[in-house]
């Protein structure tokens, strides 16, 4: 074979393995396709294995036949009751219908889009009919099922399926939990002030009460004082008098020595001026005799 022959040998394999190339095409378990003629969807195949298009005029747009998740950012969302709430869900879907679904949104990220704009939509349609005592309620389940339904409705005009549709999270708004935990504080505060002044008040009157028992309590033992000395004093008063009639010139004496010792005890500046043979020297008067 000369060299001309092999050449064109040549091109026509390579020829041959481009166009075998742009004929055969394998889809995958995972997968669903649409084929194409000049633009226009001739049919779809949901079936794995080698397929076959007719080259260079057909083109194949291949789509995901998995359960597919869609996590929107969470949206503000007003209640029946003008209760504000930062609503985050969750969806499921799964691509059935390949055909609509191309004639619609064509791409998987413009059928995300519009998923979400119709998951958004329906939220804030049914829980704008529904107050947040209800969604905290058992009708939480009857809330969820209408929003699954009107998800479910809307979806199926893209060829898209939702399995489920759920709520994730549904929080007040930051600038309310702001408000919200100031008016607590400010509430607290006010309690704690009152449970304050409650208690001064009650120590108040437990400490007046204290006092005026106190007072009460002293002057009760003052008194028992008073009359306990003023029985000693009686009985001091007749001790003195038996004594002093027993012996009037002894008890004379021990007073005269009582008198001695309280004048000159010099616990005091004070002075005396008294005569020497004054009836109060007279027993000093007879010592001083006696021990010369």
């Amino acid at each position: 074979m000369s060299d001309k022959a092999k050449v064109i040998t040549g091109i026509a394999v390579a020829i041959l393995l481009v166009v075998l190339a742009d004929t055969l095409f394998v889809l995958k378990q995972t997968e669903q396709a649409i084929v194409l003629q000049f633009g226009e969807p001739i049919r779809e195949i949901k079936e794995p294995g080698l397929k076959i298009k007719i080259p260079f005029i057909q083109k194949v747009v291949f789509y995901d036949n998995r359960l597919l998740n869609l996590e929107p950012p969470a949206q503000e969302v007003v209640l029946n009751d003008k209760k504000r709430l930062d609503v985050d869900n969750f969806t499921r879907y799964r691509i059935v219908d390949p055909l609509k679904f191309y004639q619609t949104v064509r791409t998987e990220m413009q059928a995300r889009s519009k998923l979400e704009e119709i998951v958004n939509s329906s939220v804030r349609k049914v829980l704008g009919r529904s107050t947040l005592q209800e969604l905290l309620s058992g009708q939480r389940t009857q809330i969820m099922a209408d929003i699954s339904k009107a998800v479910k409705a809307d979806a199926e005009q893209i060829g898209v399926s939702v399995a489920d549709v759920r709520i994730r999270r549904a929080d007040l708004p930051i600038e309310v939990l702001q408000a919200i935990n100031a008016r607590m504080k400010t509430e607290r505060e006010r309690e704690a002030k009152e449970f304050r002044a409650t208690g001064q008040q009650e120590a108040q009157k437990i400490r007046a009460t204290a006092e005026k028992e106190q007072a009460v309590i002293i002057a009760e033992a003052e008194k028992q004082a008073q009359i306990i000395r003023g029985e000693g004093d009686k009985q001091a008063i007749e001790i003195w008098n038996q004594a002093a009639g027993v012996d009037p010139k002894f008890f004379a004496f021990y007073r005269s020595l009582e008198a001695y010792k309280n004048s000159f005890n010099g616990k005091d500046n004070s002075s005396l001026v008294l005569s020497p043979d004054s009836e109060f020297f007279e027993y000093f008067s007879q010592t001083v005799k006696a021990g010369r």
